[in-house]
């Protein structure tokens, strides 16, 4: 069989699906590997600052396994070293077994001139890590400070010097400590059987790809570029070799025809079965934040409106969609008052989905302490006796 001969050829319906099993989001959660095991199965959560419910990287494990406690969380993240931070899909926590496979970004950056545009003299650098190898890991702060001023991006020197130390992989973040990043050497905080090994780029890769395709199930070939971030010709050089297998996916192609795609063998080998999660997702979760592949699978254009100004906003500033059925099915933008969860905007496609969405807000809400629920806006103001009388039950 050759690369571009489909092994078998799949319905819109069975890709969601396989998606959806993939993504830990359809079947019996595994409760046993816990939040380090949705984070070692989807390879990488993204971070971001922004926290109105609960922060996107709490937000990954809370979806599948329910309501794991929020310190727990943490702790199965930054504790004995099981996770660092490093650039992925975006800033992400990924499991400290990946190290190596990182590799091959390590050493583009390393290959430039600066880094973000930003440069810092030798000297810093050398004394950045001669800090962190007396003292141990340290904040920025902790370093000589962040900042020259206000300004967002107007970093110290000694800043600019460890981000671009953790860009070649001198240093690691193995943990934040009030959201800020703490940095260590690599050398010491990495285990030696992780931080020792020097894998080839198509080593990296190969991995790499194999990786992504078995947390996305079916993907086509931009989906498993955005997975990692990777380049056309990085996925290109090694998705052959990868153990991924071609499939066509109907539906998915330009005006529903279909599409060539790569499917994880195993994905392939039984029928996804089980129950389906109902819960309110993250933007920035795995399963949706590639935008493309959500409106391809689920029929739903989603975007992040934080940074649209406000009177441009449709659907919310944090809008979470609503995952019910193995369908997305409408949008939630919360706060938080007090004990009080806010639902400041709803969205529901149907009536039929009541139900599911008051029982996804009652969870959220009891998850971060609150104990009651208030919906302000709702798209359609008839369905709001009955969201009403589901909030009470």
């Amino acid at each position: 069989m050759t690369a571009t001969t489909p092994a078998t050829t799949l319905s819109a319906d069975e890709a969601r699906r396989i998606a959806l099993r993939a993504q830990g989001l359809l079947g019996a959660p595994d409760r046993r590997g816990g939040v380090r095991g949705v984070l070692r199965h989807l390879g990488a959560v993204q971070l971001d600052t922004i926290s109105v419910l609960a922060r996107s990287h709490e937000l990954i494990p809370y979806a599948r396994l329910g309501a794991v406690g929020r310190p727990a969380v943490e702790a199965a993240y930054w504790a004995a070293g099981a996770s660092f931070e490093y650039w992925s899909h975006a800033a992400c926590i990924l499991p400290i077994e990946e190290w190596p496979l990182f590799a091959f970004r390590r050493r583009r950056y390393r290959e430039r001139a600066h880094v973000w545009g930003m440069q810092v003299d030798a000297a810093t650098y050398r004394s950045v890590l001669a800090k962190l190898r007396d003292e141990g890991p340290l904040t920025s702060t902790e370093l000589g400070g962040a900042k020259r001023t206000a300004d967002w991006w107007d970093w110290s020197d000694t800043k600019i010097a460890v981000e671009r130390a953790l860009a070649f992989g001198d240093v690691v973040c193995t943990e934040r400590r009030s959201w800020k990043r703490v940095y260590a050497l690599a050398e010491q905080a990495v285990p030696a059987d992780l931080f020792e090994p020097d894998p080839t780029d198509e080593e990296c890769l190969r991995t790499l790809v194999a990786q992504a395709g078995a947390a996305l199930g079916v993907a086509t070939r931009a989906d498993l570029l955005d997975y990692h971030r990777l380049k056309a010709e990085q996925l290109d050089s090694v998705l052959a070799d990868s153990g991924l297998v071609p499939v066509e996916v109907a539906g998915w192609g330009p005006a529903g025809a279909p599409a060539a795609a790569w499917a994880d063998p195993a994905a392939l080998a039984t029928a996804p079965r089980g129950r389906h999660r109902t819960t309110l997702l993250s933007p920035f979760d795995s399963l949706v934040w590639d935008r493309a592949r959500t409106e391809r699978i689920f029929g739903m254009t989603h975007r992040l409106e934080a940074y649209t100004p406000k009177h441009k906003r449709v659907h919310g500033y944090f809008a979470m969609p609503v995952l019910t059925g193995g369908r997305l099915v409408g949008r939630v933008d919360p706060a938080r008052e007090g004990r009080t969860l806010v639902a400041r905007q709803v969205s529901l496609d149907s009536a039929r989905h009541v139900e599911a969405l008051a029982g996804a807000l009652r969870e959220a809400a009891s998850w971060v302490g609150c104990d009651s629920v208030r919906v302000e806006a709702l798209h359609d103001e008839a369905l709001r006796p009955a969201l009403d009388r589901s909030l009470a039950d």
